[in-house]
Order: structure tokens, then C-alpha cells, then sequence
């Protein structure tokens, strides 16, 4: 044999592997973009069209997917083509359970509080009341809220209750209205269907709600919906403030802040 050819051999099996985190990388990396073209595609597809789409060799597409089948993350259907997992459905579920509303909106209610100076409130929804879950506030925000942690309050006297009210069928809310006789806490309460109609209105115009003095007598409020991954309002983050501070430019701080807290939660991205 040449002394050319071995001098060949050996510099072909002297060549330094690549790491194995580096490897373990750009692995990681093509199934998730495996992944992504099969979420982003309605139907199963084949192994070519995987290939060519990820821009893989059919054989290496091919060892990438026939792992993920075995983990149950895709699935190898009998014509031959690939379709994502029921293992992905029971991990998000995982992933919902565990989201905790409260822990996602803590970091944007600390950073509008910050912004505004002002008291900012999380409330859910239960029944024909709003429940406060958590508020953040110090001793700058120039007023102390008459409702604690776990206080309630009539849907159509706070803003938070109006965003929900907005979203509802329109004969559920003359049903709201009927059930409860839309008492009133204050000479600015809304206490006719008609005013309550109107002040749904401008939530479907500017996408916030508020609340003019009709819970508390110096007290404004404005709240934006929060969604979850599904699309369904779960919680409204609101501002409470004296009426002599409350600005109409908080509004747009606002909605940003509830769709942060949206975002986290999933929304926007099924």
C-alpha cells in the first residue's frame, strides 16, 4: 500500500470528535423544529416532506422522529406519516395544572405598581362577584382599599366585574341583572341596565373597563382582562386610585401589563 494512502487512513481516524454537548445541541435542535412543523401543520406528514421541510437527510430525519415516537411525543401512523403525540397533550395539561396565577402576575403587578405609584389588584370571577386574590401596594399608593385578600364585590360595581359582564352573552347579562337587582354602594353605582349597557360599550371600544366611584366614594378603578392558553378570561388586573390621582394614560401601562400576564400564561400561542 502507498505511503500516500496511509498517510490518508491516518489523518481520517485522527480527526478530533465534535463534543458531545454540541452534538446533544444541534440534536435538540432539529426536533424542535420537527416539532414545530408538525404543530404548525393541520395534516400528518411523510418522512420526505419532514426532511425536506427541516432540511435534514432522510436518515437522519428518520432516527430523530423514530425517537420521538417512542417517547410518545410523535406518532408513527399506519400510512406511514407522522403526527404529534398524545404524550405533548398530557404534558401541557401538566404544565396548566401547575400555573399558578397569582405566581405569574406577581413580577407585572410589582412593575405597574412601580409605574403608577398606585394599588393594583388581581380578581377572579365567582358566580355573580369578583374575589380579590392578590394586590400589590405600599404606603406611596396614597389610599388603603376597604376590601382585603378574599373580599367580594357585585360584578357590575367593579371594573374587573364589568371586563366579565363585556364578555358574557348579552341575555346573560339581563339575567345578572334580574337575579341581583343591580344594587347599588354609591350615588354613582350603576343601578339601570341601560347605564350598565353603556359602560359594556366602552369596554368593546378601548378594551378596559372602569369603575367611576361605584364601589368606593373616592376611589377609581380601570382593569384589562386576562386570558389563558384556551382563550378564556380568567382573572382581571385592575389600578385603584383616588380619584385625584388616576390618569387616563395608566390605560395603555395597563392593558400591556394584562397581556404580558396573558402571554405567560399561554395565550396567543396554540
Amino acid at each position: 500500500m502507498s505511503q500516500q494512502k496511509i498517510k490518508s487512513r491516518v489523518r481520517l481516524s485522527t480527526r478530533t470528535a465534535p463534543p458531545a454537548n454540541k452534538v446533544s445541541a444541534q440534536v435538540f435542535e432539529r426536533a424542535y423544529t420537527i416539532l414545530n412543523l408538525l404543530a404548525a401543520t393541520p395534516q400528518p406528514l411523510s418522512l420526505k416532506e419532514i426532511a425536506e421541510s427541516c432540511q435534514l437527510h432522510t436518515s437522519t430525519a428518520h432516527r430523530i422522529l423514530g425517537d420521538l415516537c417512542i417517547g410518545g411525543v410523535l406518532e408513527h401512523l399506519d400510512n406511514g406519516k407522522y403526527q404529534l403525540g398524545l404524550r405533548l397533550l398530557e404534558l401541557g395539561a401538566i404544565v396548566k395544572d401547575r400555573l399558578n396565577i397569582r405566581q405569574v402576575a406577581a413580577p407585572m403587578m410589582q412593575w405597574l405598581h412601580e409605574q403608577t405609584q398606585q394599588t393594583i389588584n388581581l380578581s377572579v370571577r365567582q358566580g355573580d362577584e369578583i374575589v380579590y386574590i392578590e394586590r400589590t401596594e405600599s404606603a406611596r399608593s396614597g389610599m388603603h382599599v376597604l376590601r382585603p385578600i378574599g373580599g367580594r364585590a357585585l360584578l357590575h360595581l367593579t371594573s374587573v366585574g364589568k371586563l366579565y359582564l363585556a364578555a358574557a352573552d348579552p341575555r346573560l347579562i339581563e339575567s345578572y341583572a334580574l337575579r341581583t337587582g343591580l344594587p347599588g354602594k354609591t350615588k354613582n353605582s350603576l343601578a339601570a341596565i341601560e347605564d350598565l349597557q353603556k359602560d359594556l360599550k366602552f369596554v368593546h371600544q378601548y378594551g378596559y373597563a372602569r369603575d367611576n366611584e361605584e364601589l368606593e366614594l373616592g376611589v377609581r378603578c380601570i382593569a384589562a382582562a386576562i386570558y389563558d392558553y384556551s382563550g378564556n378570561l380568567v382573572a382581571g388586573l385592575s389600578i385603584s386610585a383616588p380619584v385625584e390621582r388616576m390618569q387616563d394614560s395608566w390605560a395603555s401601562l395597563l392593558m400591556q401589563a394584562a397581556a404580558s400576564i396573558s402571554t405567560s400564561l399561554g395565550y396567543g400561542k396554540r
